[in-house]
């Protein structure tokens, strides 16, 4: 077990399988599996799921509820399927939101059923392969990465599932406070190629709403739009005014928005 650690340790990995421990070890998979349940009994490590398993801080003496980290856990349970953490977890890690989240979202091609390991709830959302992209690696140590999306497809795909993310007024929040570093023209491109009505009404509008772009810019954006009109916030009821030149229902007022935005 201290050679399995060690190992461990030296490469910065701090989740790991029962495979791994197999080959770090040269133990046999049945050897290697009973050396990991005595160690999870000690506290050493814990088991995450069947065959996944995380190092146990020595800090926390002998826990065995220690979930690791939840972002390296969430590549484990995607496997080999193209994934990026999404959502609320992709607006957490680029420091889009001010309260901390409790739900672990992660978009796949694949089809992965919604898990809760040691209290940590992991929502897997299916995509499209054509829409798989906006894509960035993000290091959570020195030594591993996961795949996130990047600011603006953050932004995008928070327009299309806002119950993901807290609500329409939480995405704009979101926004406008990485609005400096948001590449407008990726914005619009982002929604132009999932090409999904409502997703392109919010994102124009926010972008008016916060003078982020020329009208011009936006003009051009807005030609693609239908007659169908969608509310602003699925999440709310269809009431409020209708605004023509976004083709939405005005169901969270401007002022609601902006205040959200300074706060």
């Amino acid at each position: 077990m201290a050679k399995l650690l060690m190992a461990l340790y030296d490469c910065g990995q701090t989740t790991f399988t029962s495979a791994d421990a197999s080959r770090i070890t040269g133990l046999k998979p049945p050897l290697a599996s009973s050396l990991l349940h005595k160690a999870a009994k000690r506290g050493l490590v814990s088991r995450l799921k069947r065959g996944l398993f995380a190092i146990v801080p020595p800090e926390l003496g002998t826990s065995v509820e220690y979930s690791g980290n939840p972002y390296l856990v969430s590549r484990y349970l995607v496997g080999s399927a193209p994934y990026y953490l999404s959502h609320a977890s992709a607006m957490e890690l680029h420091r889009m939101v001010t309260q901390p989240q409790f739900t672990v979202f992660v978009s796949s091609t694949k089809r992965i059923p919604n898990q809760t390991l040691h209290g940590t709830k992991f929502r897997f959302v299916l995509l499209k392969r054509a829409h798989f992209f906006g894509t960035m690696k993000h290091w959570v140590t020195k030594p591993e990465s996961i795949e996130i999306s990047d600011l603006e497809r953050t932004v995008i795909d928070g327009l299309r599932r806002p119950e993901y993310c807290g609500g329409v007024t939480d995405v704009a929040k979101g926004l406008s406070m990485r609005r400096a570093d948001m590449n407008v023209q990726k914005l619009l491109d982002y929604a132009t190629r999932l090409n999904i009505g409502s997703v392109k009404r919010r994102v124009g509008y926010l972008l008016e709403l916060f003078g982020m772009a020329p009208e011009q810019q936006l003009q051009a954006f807005r030609k693609s739009l239908t007659a169908t009109y969608v509310p602003l916030d699925p999440l709310l009821p269809r009431e409020g005014p209708h605004l023509a030149k976004w083709r939405l229902q005005i169901n969270v007022s401007p002022e609601e928005i902006q205040a959200a935005r300074i706060s």
